[in-house]
């Protein structure tokens, strides 16, 4: 079996689209997921599934979800590869003792045509930003919730995205080494990189 991280977007967010976690759960194993774990309440969950196609398991999830909650939320699949190469190009290494400053996106594809010239427009002085292949990783040291660039992302981008910040992906990865060995070698050399930013 593989090993999956769904982002949930959208949910639990002041009383609308309720979807208490231990319900969730029962959910995925309902479809065939294996050793579901989840994280907080905005739907970070990693499982382990015998799917092959990210296409085919996400829309079995939603289709399902939909089925039990009555609303289908917009879900965000990765494998442990995709998670771990995201986490080992962050290039704000040195924004990690204050994790809730960083950010990564992550994107539904690569942007075609982001507009970086704009983004750079809206960031601050302090705030600083990189997209790399369909992650979009935003250092914000005066605050996230305050930043204008912040709430543009998508728009600039052209693609949809789920935001989570540092603590989050701290804790995605702990539950992942917590059943698989840690990755070694240089990941970097596994997928061509494409970088844009500050």
């Amino acid at each position: 079996m593989k090993t999956w991280i769904a982002l949930f977007r959208g949910i639990n967010v002041g009383g609308r689209n309720k979807m208490p976690m231990a319900a969730l759960v029962t959910t995925l194993e309902s479809v065939g997921c294996r050793s579901v774990r989840t994280y907080i309440q905005s739907g970070n969950v990693v499982f382990n599934s015998a799917a092959k196609s990210k296409q085919s398991l996400c829309k079995r999830l939603g289709e399902r979800i939909a089925k039990e909650f009555d609303f289908r939320p917009k879900i965000l699949l990765l494998t442990e590869s995709d998670f771990r190469t995201a986490v080992a190009n962050n290039p704000f290494a040195g924004a990690i003792s204050a994790p809730k400053t960083l950010h990564f996106f992550f994107l539904d594809s690569v942007p075609e045509s982001p507009d970086i010239k704009g983004i750079a427009r809206l960031a601050t002085p302090t705030e600083q930003f990189k997209l790399i292949d369909d992650i979009f990783y935003l250092y914000t040291p005066d605050g996230f919730g305050r930043s204008k660039l912040a709430s543009s992302v998508e728009r600039k981008l052209g693609v949809a995205a789920s935001a989570r910040n540092y603590t989050t992906i701290q804790n995605l990865t702990e539950m992942l080494d917590a059943e698989t060995p840690k990755p070694t070698g240089n990941q970097n050399e596994s997928r061509g990189r494409r970088s844009r930013g500050t």
